[in-house]
């Protein structure tokens, strides 16, 4: 009796606990946002399940519940008009009963993007107090598509460091899957917020790593695009020469949704008159789950046997290059850039006290200090980011644009060609590589090996690259699969990434944050 009694119990057990995280205290339906997607946020919305501002109050319990308790530390501001901007969107759907692309979709914006009303600080005190007027150009683009800025991320001060998120102004974030563990930088913020379920997705920015890596860390998906593909305006910069901005989610289709409304020529930024006057793209139309099939990928060995890399992300890469294979692409194994070392050495170039001066006398006119120098004679910053400051400072005296955009930068010429020929010669569509080849850092580690693959190939030839999850190190951390395709092949990338990852699901949620009950 007993045995035959205990399914039965266990049965009405799960039921009763499913009913107790999706009925309000009132008995009214509520949608749980955890692992949601925004298809299934919007057919939600659509059929009365939910509302903009009952998913605003679900995010905002969640934040509450879990970003400072546990440590997480993501958030910097919460936006204060979210509610009052989901009830207009309310509105609007009661009056006309269609959503725009991202309608009630709640969204974490980086602490460097400007954003009308709130405070941007790119992780830095002397940035405190500056507000901005305007929206860059890519917030802009989420808000017309009916998105809600929930808040604001915290990052790498000054986007810095592609390995930790730790500002002056907010302290440091931890990685949501072991909360002793970084979640890479600098939008770390970003990334650890939406794989908690903080925010639906959220915009970071990627000047060598810091889309890819927080992906790979956080078991999301990462586009940096190629440069020109998204406006930098209104974004602090790091380095205009590679910055770029791109969505993070926790799903190749999210990031495919997020991507086709925030790219777009702007006439206030010259790296996107590339894509003037061309018609929008909608990417969640290569969202084939076949979409591997004839596929020519190249295995960048160089990174996937790194000699000091970790060797559960390397058995987790075989397996992935394996996976491709078995989903119809033609695996060509090993590929290589001839005369690497030489096409890369000393390619990067970057003003950061001439770029940081240029945004703050245009955007940011009204702040405190007004130049990369009086902020860095302030004292108003980490120690650890002072000497980073100070070469910043020194790298180009007296030269206010030594370095030309990566599209005219006669070593990033050659870099790209030493590419594309090797990549014509073996007849490849993408290559394929681990994101990092080893997991994510304990916080305070500065000795382990980083295993940061991200720095040369996408941002030095200003070729997209997206992240992936390719499963779990370790018990609990995350891995990330990088493709990385021609110019403006972001289409092809997110097929072969849906491909992908419909075939092997490795986005799990961390177990520390699970729904609230």
């Amino acid at each position: 009796m007993h045995g035959l009694a205990s399914p039965r119990i266990r049965i009405c057990l799960m039921l009763g606990f499913l009913l107790a995280t999706r009925l309000p205290a009132q008995g009214k339906p509520r949608f749980e946002v955890t692992e949601t997607t925004i298809a299934e946020t919007q057919r939600a919305i659509r059929e009365g399940r939910t509302t903009c501002h009952q998913l605003v109050e679900a995010y905002r319990k969640r934040i509450q519940a879990y970003d400072q308790t546990t440590h997480l530390n993501t958030v910097v501001l919460l936006n204060p008009t979210a509610l009052v901007d989901a009830d207009k969107l309310d509105r609007e759907f009661a009056r006309t009963h269609r959503l725009r692309p991202l309608q009630g979709i709640a969204v974490v914006v980086k602490d460097n993007y400007d954003t009308a009303g709130l405070q941007t600080t790119a992780g830095s005190l002397a940035l405190r107090g500056f507000v901005p007027s305007t929206d860059a150009f890519m917030v802009k683009r989420l808000r017309e598509a009916g998105a809600i800025v929930l808040f604001k991320s915290n990052m790498a001060e000054w986007a810095f460091s592609p390995v930790l998120t730790e500002s002056s102004i907010a302290g440091i974030t931890r990685n949501p899957y072991d909360l002793t563990r970084v979640p890479a930088g600098s939008s770390g913020g970003t990334a650890a917020s939406v794989a908690a379920s903080l925010a639906e997705v959220g915009l970071g920015t990627d000047t060598g790593d810091s889309i890819r890596g927080p992906a790979s860390h956080n078991d999301l998906v990462g586009m940096r695009p190629t440069l020109g593909l998204t406006s930098r305006d209104g974004i602090v910069p790091l380095s205009i020469t590679a910055d770029v901005g791109g969505p993070l989610g926790r799903t190749v289709a999210d990031v495919a949704v997020v991507l086709g409304v925030v790219a777009g020529y702007d006439p206030a930024d010259p790296i996107t008159r590339g894509i003037e006057g061309k018609p929008a793209i909608d990417y969640t139309k290569s969202l084939d789950p076949h979409g591997l099939k004839g596929a020519r990928i190249g295995v960048f060995r160089r990174y996937v046997d790194a000699p000091t890399g970790d060797p559960e992300i390397k058995a987790l890469t075989e397996r992935a290059i394996a996976d491709l294979k078995a989903q119809g692409a033609e695996i060509v194994d090993p590929f290589d850039i001839p005369n690497f070392e030489e096409v890369t050495a000393k390619i990067g170039c970057g003003n950061f006290q001439a770029d940081l001066n240029a945004y703050l006398a245009r955007h940011a006119p009204n702040a405190q200090y007004h130049s990369a120098q009086e902020i860095y004679d302030s004292g108003l910053y980490l120690p650890s980011v002072e000497a980073r400051f100070k070469r910043g400072l020194e790298a180009h005296p007296g030269q206010p644009n030594p370095c030309p955009d990566t599209w005219h930068d006669v070593k990033k010429i050659a870099f790209r060609k030493a590419m594309t020929d090797a990549m014509d010669a073996n007849h490849l569509d993408a290559i394929v590589y681990p994101t990092w080849s080893n997991p994510p850092r304990k916080v305070g580690d500065l000795k382990s090996s980083g295993g940061d693959n991200n720095q040369v190939l996408s941002p030095m030839s200003g070729f997209p690259a997206i992240t992936v999850p390719m499963g779990f190190t370790h018990g609990t951390l995350p891995a990330g699969l990088t493709l990385l395709g021609r110019a403006y092949t972001e289409p092809m990338l997110i097929r072969y990434a849906y491909a992908y990852e419909q075939a092997t699901h490795h986005r799990q949620p961390p177990v520390a944050f699970p729904p609230l009950r």
